[in-house]
């Protein structure tokens, strides 16, 4: 017999558990002593001896190479073990009609050389009445073990059991995992000794009578940190809570269905002093899948203890023992979720359908008598706009330890894997938009309810570009707020020339100046007016001859009636440079003067430059502008020497509606409504409109 272990390195990974060499060294102990138990008369209980040996791997103490070493009184390793020892995939256990062994494959001891280059084993087992000494010697990297590897004496002097000693950690392992942090967080006596009551406590339960008054003792030598630790049978607790649960998977006509054990352990921490709360799946008795973190969203939920006690949830069945991998450190033959599809039609429960029934059961065990889901759902509502019928219709769980932001998260991501699935869910939308009654007491409540749908249909990226949208506007006006107020650092002249370039810094937050929409894309105009930010085009301190239309040649056309050319013509003799400091035009022959104001000098000296702004717009555009919006912008304002404009409500402005006419004739041209702002009512205006966004973002004040 001989075992190939590159062999069985290549075909059995590395497990994810960075204790799985002790679990695997301890549940070989526990076979061995229940085999000696089962063919012997004696009256004996297990005792295992647990050694840990740190040694920094190199001057700093980053790294580590560990020994460890486990001492039992089992059945010792006889000719029958030997050749378990040696064969990959084998069913030795299986045969061995003895209540609580471990049925395994033999992939355990793979993990051994996953870890360690060098394995010593030294066991001494009785043979019709004589007292065999077997020894394997160490030996670094070794490609096989074969049987002729084993050294046999008889010897009258030893006690039955095996000592298997592991040395020589993998450079890839020293680095990896038995780091200096990881070494003196997972390796003291007592850590090991809580690893081995959580991982192994199924086994030390249903094994009571059979492992007598038992006793693991732990020794580790940390780099000179010694210390010991012991697992007696007063440690193991009883069990408060046990119930059956029945996991289904219906596939259409097929239905499939499984049942799974629940144990809950409700702890005092007066007596229980434990590091953690645990829930989790089981296989063949110990800890393979840790799920805590599904029921307790925090590391401060997670490690402390909760009303005063500590929680230990496991659940165990055959569907988890025939669904765990090699590694013991995962499921792999069962599938996550419903939607996986099986290429050959195997129905087959999957993780979906457990949670289905799990997650209610683990919800009542944990959850204290004061934790009130009525009250996570109300603040759900109030902060996020979720309804408990979007909870209901997404198919949202509320939970022990949920926050309203994780619930929200949940519901848009349910939804949106629901919208995704249904091919028609847009379609769907917009007949539910059709059927809603706005005169309907619900009205409102429906709206928020279709946009949350319709939203979470968007990908992961659009939400995150929206939110990116807010947080940047929201920056946006701090910044026109500081430039108002003249708090950016760069307003630190207060002379004249200071004074011209506070009122240049405030355009460029609008629009650059002297550029025109082709060459700048991004504009900021929507500080105003959130429609002026889908206008055609915008220019900023540019020539009117210059203003060009986006399909056409000039916008301004100078070929009008001789009497208004003749009257324009003055107005552009002298005014042939004029331009506002903003302009944006729409096709359907609207434009937007943006006139903006260096501080301290009065806007009721400049109100009529918006109306000749838009006499001579109308007039050059050939009629193609007709509505004028414009908007005088400053800090001061004397309004004794206003004529004609009316207080705007809610703010210190003015504005006014009148007709723009060619100053001859009097012929009506357009329209024009202006405002005159001060800077403070833009920052205002604007933060009330992001703000209903930005609070339902959660976003801080910068």
């Amino acid at each position: 017999m001989t075992l190939d272990i590159r062999g069985s390195l290549k075909n059995t990974r590395i497990s994810n558990n960075p204790l799985v060499v002790v679990d695997e060294l301890l549940a070989n102990s526990i076979d061995a002593f229940l085999i000696r138990r089962f063919s012997s008369e004696e009256s004996i209980s297990l005792k295992i001896d647990l050694s840990v040996k740190a040694i920094a791997a190199d001057l700093l103490g980053e790294t580590y190479d560990l020994e460890i070493s486990c001492k039992d009184n089992g059945c010792g390793l006889g000719s029958e073990q030997r050749k378990a020892f040696l064969t990959k995939d084998t069913s030795y256990k299986d045969d061995l009609s003895i209540a609580g062994i471990g049925k395994c494959k033999g992939a355990g001891r793979v993990q051994f050389f996953h870890h360690f280059s060098e394995i010593q084993i030294s066991s001494f087992y009785t043979d019709e009445g004589k007292k065999i000494h077997v020894y394997l010697p160490g030996e670094k990297d070794r490609k096989l073990i074969d049987e002729s590897d084993f050294v046999l004496e008889e010897r009258s002097r030893g006690p039955v059991g095996t000592l298997i000693k592991l040395s020589h950690t993998l450079p890839k392992v020293r680095e990896s995992i038995f780091t200096a942090r990881t070494v003196h967080r997972l390796l003291p006596a007592e850590e090991i000794k809580q690893y081995v009551l959580f991982n192994l406590l199924q086994r030390f339960v249903g094994l009571k009578e059979e492992l007598g008054s038992f006793s693991i003792n732990i020794a580790s030598d940390l780099n000179g940190q010694k210390s010991t630790a012991t697992l007696q049978p007063i440690d193991i607790p009883e069990h408060t809570f046990t119930q059956k649960i029945t996991i289904i998977h219906a596939d259409g006509e097929d239905t499939i269905s499984s049942d799974l054990q629940v144990t809950h352990y409700k702890l005092e921490e007066s007596k229980y002093s434990l590091p953690r709360n645990i829930v989790a799946l089981c296989a063949k008795a110990a800890i393979a899948k840790n799920i805590t973190s599904r029921y307790l969203k925090s590391k401060a939920l997670e490690n402390n203890s909760i009303d005063g006690h500590f929680h230990i949830v496991l659940v165990e069945g055959n569907l988890l023992d025939e669904g765990v991998n090699e590694q013991r450190d995962g499921f792999d033959k069962i599938p996550e979720s419903n939607d996986n599809g099986d290429l050959f039609g195997t129905t087959q429960i999957t993780f979906d359908d457990i949670y289905a029934v799990l997650d209610d059961t683990v919800q009542k065990l944990i959850a204290p008598p004061d934790w009130s889901r009525d009250k996570i759902v109300a603040e759900v509502a109030h902060d996020f706009g979720v309804s408990e019928e979007m909870l209901s219709h997404s198919n949202t769980r509320v939970k022990f330890g949920d926050t309203p932001s994780d619930v929200a998260k949940r519901v848009l991501t349910n939804l949106q894997e629901k919208v995704v699935d249904e091919t028609s869910s847009l379609l769907t939308l917009k007949e539910a938009v059709e059927r809603l009654e706005p005169g309907s007491e619900d009205f409102r409540r429906r709206i928020d309810d279709l946009s949350w749908e319709y939203a979470s249909s968007l990908k992961t990226i659009d939400m995150a570009n929206l939110s990116q949208l807010i947080v940047r506007r929201s920056a946006l006006i701090d910044v026109l707020d500081l430039a108002v107020n003249q708090g950016l650092k760069v307003q630190t002249d207060t002379t004249g020339s200071q004074r011209r370039r506070n009122e240049a810094l405030i355009h460029s937050i609008f629009f650059p100046m002297r550029k025109d929409s082709k060459e700048v894309v991004d504009h900021d105009v929507w500080l105003l007016n959130e429609e002026y930010h889908y206008y055609d085009y915008i220019a900023s301190d540019m020539p009117l001859s210059q203003i060009k239309w986006e399909g056409m040649q000039n916008l301004f056309d100078p070929g009008i009636d001789a009497a208004v050319n003749d009257l324009l013509a003055r107005i552009s003799e002298k005014n042939g440079g004029c331009r506002p400091d903003i302009a944006l035009f729409h096709e359907e022959g609207s434009a937007v003067i943006v006139e903006f104001k260096a501080p301290g000098v009065s806007l009721d000296e400049h109100d009529n430059d918006l109306m000749e702004y838009a006499t001579l717009l109308a007039a050059k555009s050939q009629g193609r502008l007709r509505k004028f919006y414009g908007y005088l912008i400053g800090d001061t304002i004397n309004p004794v020497r206003l004529r004609g404009y009316n207080k705007l409500p809610g703010s210190d402005g003015f504005f006014s509606t009148d007709d723009v006419k060619e100053p001859t004739s009097q012929a009506t041209l357009g329209q024009l409504y202006s405002e005159l702002l001060f800077y403070s009512d833009v920052v205002s205006r604007a933060r009330k409109r992001i703000g209903v966004y930005r609070d339902r973002l959660r976003l801080p004040r910068i």
